[in-house]
C-alpha cells in the first residue's frame, strides 16, 4: 500500500479503520494468536542512554540490578512460561552486547530450552556480531528480538549513545544468520504520526516476522517520567494502521496496554493485533496470567466461530 493511502487512514473514522484492520488480519494471518513470556535475565547498569528505559545507568530509577542469571534459573523461567500458555520464551538482557562468557551461558540455556522444555526460544541481547548470531542459531535459537523503537528521524530525540543504523544493521545480521526477527518499538514518546508510519514502512522493508508495539510507561527517574500517555483512540488507530500495512505479520501489543486501555484489552484484537506478552514485562508487572489467558480464549473462540 502506498504511503499516501496509509496517511489517509489517520483521519478515517475509527470504526471504519477497525473494520479494515480486522479484515486485513483475517485475510493475512487468520486466527493465529502468538503468546510470549520473557525473563529479565540481566537487569540494569546499562551504559546506553535510551530516555525511556529504567535500566539505563544514566538515570536513577529504583529497579533491581543484577548480573546474568544462571542456566538453571533461565530454564526454570521457560518452564513457567510454558505452563502459563506461552508459545515463545524470550531471554532478555540489559546492555548493548554480551561478553563471551555471557554468550556461552545464554547459548547453554537456549540449547536446554529447545531440546527439553517444548517452548520456542527467543532472545534480546543487544547489538551482537554475526558470529554470535550463528552460535545462537546453532544452539537452537529461533527468533531474535531487537526493536528499532521509532522512526530514524525521531530516534536522536530518545537515544544518543548509539545510532539508528546500528539497530537496522543488527536486524539484517540476525536475518542473515538464519534467525527470525521480532522488531517494533514504543509509541507515545512524543513522535508524530509520520514517525509511526515511517517505522511501520521500515519494518515492512526489513521483512521482520513479528512486530511488538509498546505504549510508553513513564518510569520515575527517567527523562520521560512526566510524558503524558498516548490516548486509547490513538493506540487503537496505530495498531490498526500497522496491521493494514503488515497484514501477514504477527503484531503483538506488549507493555503499556494495561495503563492505556485498562479493562478494554479486547480492543487491541479488534484492531488487528494477534499476540501479546503474558506474565509481566522487564521492569513492570502486567495483568495476571489468568486474566490474559481468559481473554485469549475468548478471542480465539470468537475468531474461530466468526
Amino acid at each position: 500500500m502506498e504511503r499516501g493511502r496509509i496517511e489517509q487512514l489517520i483521519e478515517l473514522p475509527l470504526d471504519e479503520l477497525i473494520f479494515m484492520a480486522n479484515k486485513a488480519r483475517r485475510e493475512g494471518i487468520g486466527a493465529f494468536i502468538e503468546t510470549c513470556g520473557i525473563i529479565n535475565a540481566k537487569s540494569g547498569a546499562c551504559g546506553e542512554d535510551c530516555r525511556f528505559c529504567a535500566q539505563s545507568s544514566h538515570y536513577s530509577s529504583s529497579i533491581k540490578k543484577y548480573p546474568l542469571k544462571d542456566i538453571d534459573t533461565i530454564v526454570s523461567s521457560a518452564r513457567k512460561a510454558k505452563s502459563n500458555g506461552s508459545k515463545k520464551f524470550g531471554i532478555v538482557t540489559s546492555g548493548n552486547s554480551l561478553s563471551d562468557e555471557e554468550l556461552e551461558i545464554v547459548c547453554g540455556a537456549v540449547s536446554v530450552i529447545s531440546k527439553d522444555v517444548g517452548i520456542s526460544p527467543c532472545a534480546s541481547l543487544g547489538a551482537l556480531s554475526y558470529g554470535a548470531f550463528r552460535k545462537l542459531k546453532e544452539s537452537g535459537l529461533q527468533r531474535y528480538h531487537h526493536n528499532i523503537e521509532t522512526s530514524g528521524n525521531f530516534y536522536p530525540n530518545i537515544v544518543s549513545t548509539h545510532v539508528y543504523g546500528e539497530r537496522v544493521a543488527t536486524i539484517i545480521s540476525a536475518k542473515k544468520a538464519g534467525l527470525e526477527v521480532c522488531s517494533g518499538g514504543i509509541l507515545g514518546m512524543g513522535e508524530s504520526w509520520s514517525d509511526r508510519i515511517d517505522m511501520a514502512f521500515l519494518l515492512k522493508e526489513l521483512d521482520v516476522e513479528s512486530v511488538p508495539l509498546n505504549f510508553l510507561v513513564p518510569i520515575k527517574g527517567t527523562p520521560m517520567e512526566n510524558t503524558p500517555p498516548i490516548s486509547p483512540h490513538d493506540a487503537i488507530r496505530t495498531i490498526a494502521i500497522f496491521r493494514i500495512l503488515l497484514p501477514d505479520k504477527t503484531i503483538k501489543v506488549v507493555a503499556g496496554r494495561e495503563s492505556v486501555l485498562k479493562d478494554h484489552q479486547e480492543d487491541i484484537f479488534a484492531a488487528g493485533a494477534n499476540g501479546m506478552l503474558v506474565g509481566g514485562y522487564l521492569t513492570i508487572q502486567g495483568r495476571s496470567v489468568a486474566e490474559d489467558v481468559a481473554l485469549l480464549k475468548d478471542i480465539e473462540r470468537t475468531w474461530n466461530n466468526g
